[in-house]
C-alpha cells in the first residue's frame, strides 16, 4: 500500500507542476499586449484610408490641375485605378491583422481548454491520492484492531492452559510442600514433575501466539491429505495441537501421534484425538513394521539433532507398510526471509534442513520417488518489477527476479516420499 500512496504522490506532483507551467506560459501571453498592438495598427489603417477617401472627394477642377489629361476618360482612369489599389491594399492588410487575432484567440482558447482539462486531471489525481490515504488509514486501524484481537485470543489461551496446568500441578505442589514441611529433602522427580508441564505451557503459548490459528494451519496443511489414502492409518509425529489429525479424523483417516509437550498432548486428548507423550525416537521404536500407511511430520525436523533426525527417517522406512507414504514439512532455508522471520524466532531449533539434503536422507533410507513441494508463496513482499520492455528494463527484471528468489521463496517445503 505505501508504494501505490508513493505512486499517487508522485502523479499528483507531476499534474501540480503541469499545471503550474501552464499558467506561467498563459500569463506570459497575455503580457505580450498582442490586442494593443493590432489596435495601432489599425488606427493607422483607418487614418491611411480616410486621407485616401478626402482625397477622392476634393472638387474635380482641383484634381484636374494635379492630373491633367486631354480627355476627360483619360483623366479619371489612373486616379480610379490607383484609388482602388490603395483600398485594395489596407484591406489586405485589415484581414491579416483580423486572421492574426483570430488564431491568437484560438491559442488562447486551446490553451484555457488544456488548462481545465489539467486542473480536472489534477483534482482526479488529488482524489485518488486521498483515497488511497484514507483506505491506508482506515486499513491500519483495522489491521491494528485485528492484531489486537488475535493478541487477546492468544492470551486467552495461555490463560486458559496455565490456569488449567496450575489445577493440575496443585496437588504436587501440595505434596512437595508437605515433604518440605517434614524436613525431608524432595525428590528430583517430583521438582521435574512440576518445572517441566510449567516448560511446555511456555512454549505451547509460543505456538499459540506465532504459528497462527489452528484454523489457518489445518487450511495450510490440507494439501497434503492427497498423499494419504481413505482408509489407511496415519501417523503424525510431534502432532502439536493435531491440526493434521483433525484433517485426517475429517477425512475417514485413522490418525495417531506423538508428542513430547504435554501440554499439545492435553490440547489434543481435549479434542478427542488418540496420541501418546514421549521422545519419538521411543515411540517409534515400540510401534510395529509395516503398521501405518502414512507417516507425517510438520515443522519438527528442525527441532532435531541431525544424527537424530537421521535414525527417525530410518525408523519411519521400518513402520510403514509397503506402498506407505511419508510427508515431512518443514521451514526453507533457501528464503532468506524464512531464515530471518521465521526460523530463528524460535529458539528451540536446533538446525535448519536443506531441501536436497533431506531429499538425499529419505533416499539414502531406502525411500524412491522423492518430491519437494513449497508451500506459504509470499506475494505482497516480492519486489515488483519494472514497466517496460527496453533492454535496461528486462536486465533490472531479471535481477530483480534473482533477488525474489532468494529473498521471498516460499517459506516452507515438504519432501514426500514412497516405500516401494
Amino acid at each position: 500500500m505505501r508504494r501505490i500512496i508513493e505512486k499517487l504522490a508522485q502523479e499528483r506532483k507531476e499534474k501540480e507542476e503541469e499545471f503550474s507551467r501552464k499558467i506561467k506560459e498563459l500569463k506570459e501571453k497575455s503580457q505580450e499586449d498582442v490586442a494593443g498592438k493590432s489596435s495601432v495598427r489599425l488606427e493607422h489603417l483607418f487614418s491611411r484610408l480616410e486621407e485616401i477617401l478626402k482625397s477622392e472627394e476634393r472638387p474635380q477642377e482641383k484634381k484636374r490641375r494635379f492630373f491633367p489629361s486631354p480627355s476627360k476618360t483619360a483623366k479619371t482612369e489612373p486616379s480610379q485605378q490607383l484609388f482602388n489599389e490603395q483600398v485594395l491594399l489596407i484591406l489586405s492588410e485589415f484581414q491579416n491583422i483580423l486572421t492574426q487575432n483570430l488564431n491568437q484567440t484560438k491559442e488562447l482558447f486551446s490553451s484555457i481548454t488544456d488548462l481545465l482539462e489539467l486542473n480536472a486531471s489534477l483534482a482526479d489525481a488529488r482524489d485518488r491520492e486521498w483515497d488511497a490515504l484514507g483506505s491506508n488509514h482506515v486499513g491500519m486501524i483495522f489491521k491494528s484492531m485485528e492484531w489486537r484481537v488475535e493478541k487477546l485470543r492468544a492470551e486467552y489461551e495461555d490463560t486458559k492452559l496455565l490456569m488449567k496446568k496450575f489445577l493440575l500441578l496443585k496437588e504436587k505442589l501440595n505434596h512437595l510442600l508437605a515433604t518440605l514441611e517434614k524436613k525431608k529433602a524432595p525428590l528430583p522427580r517430583l521438582v521435574k514433575e512440576i518445572l517441566m508441564p510449567l516448560e511446555d505451557w511456555r512454549y505451547a503459548g509460543f505456538e499459540n501466539r506465532f504459528r497462527g490459528d489452528s484454523e489457518e494451519v489445518k487450511k495450510q496443511q490440507a494439501s497434503y491429505l492427497s498423499y494419504f489414502k481413505k482408509g489407511g492409518r496415519v501417523l503424525d509425529l510431534g502432532c502439536g495441537r493435531g491440526e493434521f489429525m483433525e484433517l485426517l479424523k475429517e477425512n475417514g483417516i485413522e490418525a495417531m501421534g506423538f508428542d513430547i509437550n504435554e501440554e499439545m498432548i492435553d490440547i489434543c486428548l481435549d479434542k478427542g484425538l488418540p496420541c501418546q507423550k514421549g521422545d519419538i525416537l521411543e515411540k517409534l521404536a515400540e510401534c510395529k513394521d509395516g503398521s501405518f500407511s502414512g507417516i507425517f511430520s510438520s515443522q519438527v525436523i528442525e527441532h532435531l539433532p541431525p544424527a537424530y533426525l537421521r535414525r527417525m527417517v530410518e525408523l519411519c522406512y521400518f513402520k510403514l507398510d509397503p506402498s506407505g507414504v511419508i510427508v515431512l514439512e518443514t521451514i526453507n532455508p533457501t528464503s532468506v526471509f524464512a531464515l530471518v522471520q521465521i526460523y530463528y524466532l524460535d529458539l528451540s531449533h536446533q538446525k535448519p534442513v536443506h531441501p536436497q539434503a533431506l531429499k538425499f536422507l529419505l533416499e539414502s533410507a531406502g525411500f524412491e520417488e522423492v518430491e519437494i513441494k513449497y508451500s506459504s508463496p509470499l506475494e505482497e513482499e516480492r519486489l515488483q518489477n519494472l514497466p517496460g520492455a527496453n533492454e535496461s528494463a528486462s536486465i533490472l527484471n531479471r535481477n530483480i527476479d534473482h533477488l525474489n528468489e532468494l529473498l521471498y521463496a516460499s517459506p516452507n517445503y515438504a519432501a514426500i516420499a514412497k516405500k516401494i
